[in-house]
């Protein structure tokens, strides 16, 4: 592929400054069972191009679903005269440094193909989880789902690049909801499509699967006659299901650079963070420490390359509670000023790569999950994320998890049903008091998060130990 598209770009009859080509081949499969009885079984495959044209100081895009010669000419010539008539009112001039040659390739880890199983087997044993689910009569709905990729890039340019990255990936999610007359409450495996991983069909064969389906139905009955979640300031203790909800929308958006240019505030909204705050902001405590970091094995957002060609290296966004640098390409580095990361990144071939998270991760300190406990005279740990809210600024946020827990003179007690909090995001991250060692962080991933216009849902990851924030107001469901 790396000669076809090389040589394309030698073809090309425009006086560019720099031309660059990422082609996307992606096979895709879904299948969804809901109370043991199969709803869909699908597989999708995709192919195309999209060609970059630097004019005069400005980017031109057009794509293409052909490999073919004739269509990667014709995509060419549009985004040249894109770019060309753009250059008249740019905001910025772009220059080659922002496309800088790179050769290298990427591979996912895998210890088994994605089609180590066929359909019927995969969807035999989605069966056996519903049915696993259901451990009670008051449980009146299971569902169970499986989602595969593989997907293959190759990015080369008129200056000499040549990438070629495959990434293989597995999403799975399984969930009960119970009822007893009007209540009703539901519980699933670590939230809302949580568990989505880079590798192969063994992540579908995790040594505890049968145990943690047999908890979560049982889960989903418990919480019928659990106590609402009293209203009141106190410890909140987060599991790390919900830490990537956390870090996912207060600190992963806000520090996205083109939302700090005001390039989102149409779609996506801003950012109640400042181009000068990078460098002197007190984010949180000094216990706070996220990194952006796309070399993790097998985390959701992982890759060598972002998709302009940048090589991933692990960064310091927010070190010892003081933000060091935000997510934004070499283009918003650029035009802002500010210390980025290799973050362009695109959903698919169609569309252009814009700045987007990609794993986040809240790095570990020194304590156990019972030692936290074990220090707390009175609090709440929750878990899942259930609902979410947070202002265009994110700054304002109120969030809301499935399952919940008491915290009483050191041991977890009462279960409590319907837990929420909510803060501001400064004085949130500011009251962190703990934070688990690597015994107890976890990563998750979602494949939803959504941005841009038109929109693109792109993977991100985010790996997290458990966390103690101080003083923290939870509420009930009835408040």
């Amino acid at each position: 592929m790396w000669s076809e598209l090389t040589k394309a770009i030698a073809s090309f009859d425009i006086p560019a400054d720099w031309i660059g080509i990422r082609a996307v081949k992606e096979t895709s499969t879904n299948r969804n069972v809901r109370d043991s009885l199969p709803q869909s079984n699908g597989k999708s495959f995709t192919v195309g191009a999209m060609l970059e044209v630097l004019v005069n100081g400005c980017l031109g895009y057009a794509a293409t679903n052909s490999l073919e010669l004739p269509s990667l000419q014709a995509a060419a010539q549009t985004a040249y005269k894109q770019a060309l008539a753009a250059s008249e009112w740019w905001i910025h001039p772009f220059r080659q440094s922002e496309r800088p040659k790179v050769v290298g390739e990427y591979h996912s880890p895998f210890l088994e193909p994605l089609d180590a199983l066929s359909p019927g087997e995969i969807n035999d044993l989605l069966v056996r989880v519903c049915q696993k689910l259901k451990v009670d009569d008051k449980i009146v709905q299971t569902t169970a789902s499986a989602s595969t990729t593989e997907r293959e890039s190759w990015f080369v340019s008129s200056n000499g690049s040549e990438v070629y990255q495959k990434v293989l990936s597995l999403g799975t999610h399984y969930g009960a909801t119970a009822q007893n007359g009007a209540s009703v409450q539901q519980r699933t495996n670590n939230g809302w499509q949580a568990n989505c991983y880079q590798g192969g069909l063994e992540l579908l064969k995790q040594e505890d699967l049968w145990h943690r389906v047999q908890q979560v139905g049982e889960q989903a009955l418990e919480l019928l006659t659990a106590e609402e979640c009293p209203t009141m300031p106190t410890n909140l203790v987060l599991a790390p299901d919900q830490m990537m909800l956390q870090i996912h929308e207060s600190v992963g958006h806000p520090l996205e650079i083109d939302r700090i240019l005001g390039d989102e505030r149409n779609y996506a909204g801003g950012s109640f963070v400042n181009k000068s705050d990078f460098g002197n902001l007190v984010y949180g405590s000094s216990l706070m420490n996220i990194t952006f970091d796309p070399t993790v094995d097998g985390e959701f957002a992982s890759y060598g390359f972002d998709d302009t060609g940048v090589v991933a290296t692990r960064e310091y966004l927010i070190k010892e509670g003081v933000l060091q640098r935000g997510l934004g390409s070499l283009e918003s580095q650029a035009r802002a000023g500010i210390p980025g990361v290799a973050c362009a990144r695109a959903s698919s071939w169609n569309r252009p790569a814009i700045d987007r998270m990609a794993n986040l991760n809240l790095e570990p300190g020194n304590a156990s999950f019972n030692e936290i406990i074990a220090g707390i005279e009175h609090g709440i740990y929750m878990e899942s994320n259930r609902s979410w809210s947070i202002d265009d600024r994110r700054y304002k946020f109120q969030f809301g998890c499935e399952y919940a827990k008491l915290i009483e003179n050191g041991k977890l007690t009462k279960t409590l049903r319907n837990p929420n909090y909510r803060a501001t995001t400064p004085e949130f991250w500011r009251s962190l008091i703990q934070v688990g060692d690597a015994s107890n962080w976890q990563m998750y991933g979602t494949a939803y998060c959504g941005k841009g216009e038109p929109n693109q849902a792109i993977w991100v990851g985010h790996g997290s130990p458990i966390c103690v924030f101080a003083n923290v107001e939870v509420f009930g469901g009835g408040s």
